[in-house]
């Protein structure tokens, strides 16, 4: 299970309006990235039987497993810097993450 901060909540908030549907994200983890694996974002219509789900401030994560077994505990949160903006994730499973954020190693 994950937890979203209020920055993540209304962002995902914010894409469901946009979509005009209930949008979920779907916080995925997948082979790559510097160190191994790495973050995956989906904007999803519905979650599946098998998701374990997180809901906060009106909205929801969703994750599956798989990714959960990696990813289970961290916080989901939304940032946003003159140089970028997105989603990032603060993992205290891994045991080291590449410079951008978005890969890391358990």
């Amino acid at each position: 299970m994950i937890t979203l901060t209020e920055k993540a909540a209304k962002k995902i908030r914010a894409l469901a309006e946009k979509k005009g549907s209930a949008a979920v994200l779907r916080v995925k983890v997948g082979a790559g990235g510097c160190s191994g694996m790495s973050y995956e974002f989906v904007v999803a219509d519905e979650l599946k039987p098998e998701d374990a789900v997180s809901e906060a401030f009106g909205a929801k994560a969703a994750v599956d497993p798989k990714a959960d077994f990696f990813i289970g505990g961290s916080v989901v949160d939304y940032e946003e810097t003159m140089m970028s903006s997105g989603f990032v994730v603060k993992n205290p499973q891994a045991v080291s993450t590449c410079s951008c954020g978005k890969s890391f190693t358990t």
